[in-house]
């Protein structure tokens, strides 16, 4: 084989290009892709982009980067999967493909050690997580942030982020923070023993949405464990091309958490979830961890799974609320975990759930795409917001950390704030059982 023909067989393999000739480029995946319904080019809708990979690979694009802002473009929401006939794999062509890109991309100093700070000392570390949190709460008590909106600094933030500082939950109090406890037993009987998976994002900016599902899950009957060696679970890594950092943090989580014999290994965010069913797809080719990451994904649950499996929650009974469901992408066509949120809140006592149209279309959150790609997640999310607004719901239930920040987005950017609330659904629940005070959303 000639070094330019043993070059190209190289790339295929590192682009994943034999999955690409799965598509028939029959166009189902286009009603069902955000970027396409928004954008209308070609090159931004599933097949557009699987043909560019599949150029590359046959050596008719010579420059990766040709594909870059195609694919950055991409949310990575999948719902092309769900509806392709053919069981193109979508995800994995557009990791491999990011990847790809980032190894031949050259970036400055100053970008190089941002990303290595990220990617391997900030997220995967609940230390530095746990002061990130710390520092939102002194920024919340200490009266900077009133003088910092009052100021119009705000404002003058680039890429928008004087909007995202508006959305975020309160922050938990340093002391609070500390109180997760490595073990809580069941309340009664003990139906299951379960792992609770917490998240760099999500134990660093919902560190209350974690206490709460800790003591749902013991309400239900589940023996709770906190894993101390957990570490981030690698989607963002992933998705911004960092495969090999990714592959690494899905080493540490499948080793950290075997040393603890459980029933289910239990995720309170969408997108977590979605990156830990596919540890064993992302390690496939590695035969001393195939095994490992199999074992793992068995045991890997949503938690409104489990709340199912034990009996769901017997809410109290309480006024009277319509309440609007937004849809995970990532829970919905990677997970496949569709019906039991639905069932937990019909379940729920004076509460009438309302679908929306086109619930299954992504917001334009996805992850970090809606500050990185701001306009194009916006022009996504005004659509979403018209369909929410048709359900006169005064609640907009969601399952996912980067959902509940976009859809708080959203009802600012549509001035609703006076009479729709965006919660995650374990703040829900929590509410209508009891556990938590709707009006100052403390403890109770």
């Amino acid at each position: 084989m000639k070094p330019e023909e043993q070059q190209l067989a190289a790339l295929r393999s590192e682009l994943n290009y034999d999955k690409t000739n799965k598509c028939v480029q029959c166009g189902y995946c286009l009603p069902a892709c955000p970027t396409y319904l928004t954008m209308g080019v070609e090159t931004h809708s599933p097949r557009g982009r699987i043909n560019l990979v599949k150029m590359a690979g046959e050596g008719k694009i010579k420059d990766l980067s040709v594909l870059e802002e195609p694919l950055d473009l991409c949310l990575g929401c999948r719902a092309c999967e769900t509806v392709c006939p053919t069981g193109v794999e979508y995800g994995a062509i557009l990791e491999s493909a990011r990847a790809a890109i980032t190894r031949r991309k050259t970036f400055t100093v100053p970008q190089k050690a941002m990303r290595n700070l990220l990617f391997k000392k900030v997220f995967p570390s609940r230390k530095a997580m746990n002061l990130i949190g710390n520092a939102m709460w002194v920024y919340e008590k200490s009266g900077v942030q009133k003088l910092a909106r009052k100021s119009g600094l705000m404002k003058k933030l680039p890429a928008h982020l004087g909007e995202f500082e508006k959305i975020p939950p309160p922050a938990v109090a340093p002391a609070q923070r500390a109180s997760l406890p490595a073990f809580t037993p069941a309340k009664g009987e003990r139906k299951y023993t379960v792992a609770m998976f917490v998240g760099c994002v999500m134990d660093a900016m919902f560190r209350r949405i974690n206490q709460l599902s800790v003591q749902l899950l013991a309400e239900v009957g589940c023996d709770v464990i906190v894993v101390e060696n957990q570490t981030c679970c690698g989607a963002l890594h992933a998705h911004t091309g960092e495969l090999d950092e990714s592959k690494n943090l899905a080493k540490k989580n499948i080793l950290a958490f075997a040393r603890n014999d459980v029933d289910f290994i239990v995720n309170n965010a969408g997108g977590c979830g979605a990156m830990m069913v596919e540890y064993d797809h992302l390690l496939a080719d590695e035969p001393e961890w195939a095994e490992r990451a199999e074992q793992f994904v068995k045991k890997t649950k949503d938690i409104s799974q489990v709340l199912v499996l034990c009996g769901g929650i017997q809410g109290e009974k309480r006024s009277a609320e319509r309440v609007t469901y937004q849809r995970s992408c990532h829970m919905t066509n990677v997970q496949k975990v569709t019906e039991e949120p639905v069932s937990l809140l019909k379940n729920l006592s004076n509460v009438d759930l309302i679908e929306m149209n086109n619930a299954n279309m992504c917001c334009g959150s996805a992850g970090i795409y809606n500050i990185v790609n701001y306009d194009a997640s916006m022009e996504i999310l005004d659509h979403k917001m018209k369909d929410v607004k048709e359900t006169e719901t005064t609640t907009i239930v969601t399952t996912n950390p980067g959902c509940l920040l976009q859809m708080k987005l959203g009802i600012e950017r549509e001035k609703m704030g006076d009479r729709v609330r965006a919660v995650h659904l374990i703040e829900y629940l929590a509410e209508r059982s009891g556990m938590i005070n709707a009006a100052d959303q403390s403890l109770s």
